[in-house]
């Protein structure tokens, strides 16, 4: 990480009539990472990406891009951002050639628009029209729009929203691709899995406030720090193998199998080691660990609406 953030937003406000968008929101962006802005729709994510990019005036606050203002700044800025916007959509009879050349034609320097389509597998789709697209190929067409001119930094609002696994997954990849070429990337997302599959830091909004903010796996062991071990033994060992288990929370037994609940640091190796010690022969052995559904459950008070 750098000492100096592509993105800096500090104390960010929106609202539309009495209702408040955002409320207070603060959070940089490093070079090279993928920053996912997470939460439910209507959290707020989008208004807070729209304020960055400059595609809407912030009511308080203070935000830049790549040392710029969004604002005040924005022609400077959009030669060097891509933007893959939410609701976005093409003329239904423009090919896929002619949008990428159209969107070229847009700026003073592009990268070479088949290899880009290459790239994108869009490539024996170059001459089909918009509107003949899979919603996988259109989400790759719209993030091919949002690369054709190199940027430096990458929004994505919502990419991935009402694909199949097989089409998200593909889509996942061209975002890792884009990383590596050295791009900053920014998204909004309601799919946790997709956050933590992709993002290096994430920021949990909620009602227009920022919940907290960290690497996944660290907000996981922040805010959820327990692990569930199930675990199926030989029928006739003794409950008490179990007894001595330290971080220990909870165990339930169902027949044979114990459902162990406790702190993640030690619980894992505390039950294979009491195994062992027992001599136990062991049928079936998981573990069950929160996600990041979890940590916004436990941070909201409420599960994930759509």
């Amino acid at each position: 990480m750098t000492a100096d953030p592509v993105i800096r937003v500090h104390d960010l406000g929106k609202r539309y009539g009495s209702t408040v968008a955002v409320d207070g929101v603060s959070f940089t962006v490093e070079r090279g990472e993928i920053f996912g802005l997470i939460g439910p729709n209507g959290a707020g994510k989008t208004t807070t990406m729209e304020c960055v990019e400059g595609l809407r005036a912030a009511d308080r606050g203070v935000i830049t891009v790549l040392g710029l203002d969004p604002v005040r700044d924005v022609r400077a800025l959009q030669e060097r951002i891509g933007v893959q916007l939410q609701e976005a959509q093409l003329q239904k009879r423009i090919t896929v050639r002619e949008a990428v050349g159209l969107w070229a034609s847009l700026y003073r320097s592009a990268i070479d628009a088949e290899r880009l389509l290459d790239q994108l597998g869009l490539a024996d789709k170059r001459n089909a029209w918009y509107m003949t697209l899979s919603g996988g190929q259109k989400q790759r067409l719209l993030i091919a729009l949002a690369l054709v001119n190199d940027p430096e930094v990458l929004f994505l609002d919502e990419l991935t929203t009402g694909l199949d696994p097989q089409a998200r997954r593909a889509i996942w990849e061209l975002v890792r691709s884009a990383r590596a070429r050295g791009t900053t990337v920014f998204l909004t997302t309601h799919l946790m899995e997709e956050a933590e599959r992709l993002c290096d830091r994430v920021a949990i909004i909620d009602h227009g406030r920022l919940v907290d903010i960290g690497a996944p796996d660290a907000l996981v062991r922040r805010n959820c720090p327990t692990v569930t071990v199930v675990v199926d033994v030989d029928a006739a060992a003794a409950p008490a193998w179990c007894d001595a288990l330290p971080h220990v929370e909870s165990v339930r037994l169902a027949g044979a199998t114990y459902t162990i609940t406790g702190r993640a640091d030690g619980l894992v190796t505390a039950v294979i080691r009491a195994l062992a010690d027992h001599r136990l022969r062991v049928r079936h052995f998981h573990t069950i660990t929160p996600t990041l559904e979890d940590v916004f459950l436990e941070l909201t008070g409420h599960a994930m609406r759509d």
